[in-house]
């Protein structure tokens, strides 16, 4: 699945709140992620640490292409 096809999924299934306070949004984000069967959190884990070890490689392409040049 590519970029673009994971983004529309996502926009899909998105779930939001709106808190008062930062308790508030402690205990919303609590009863989200344990209202979630351990293969639904797991699997956003993965797909977490996928994200970041794009952004980790992107960054790092970034650094390559700015060191060459100077």
């Amino acid at each position: 699945m590519g970029i673009k096809e994971r983004a529309d999924y996502r926009k899909k299934r998105i779930v939001a709140n709106m808190a008062r306070n930062f308790k508030d949004a402690e205990n919303w984000d609590l009863y989200f992620w344990q209202d979630l069967s351990p293969e639904q959190r797991l699997s956003a884990l993965v797909a977490i640490r996928k994200d970041i070890e794009k952004v980790v490689k992107a960054r790092s392409r970034s650094l390559d292409v700015n060191k060459n040049s100077l």
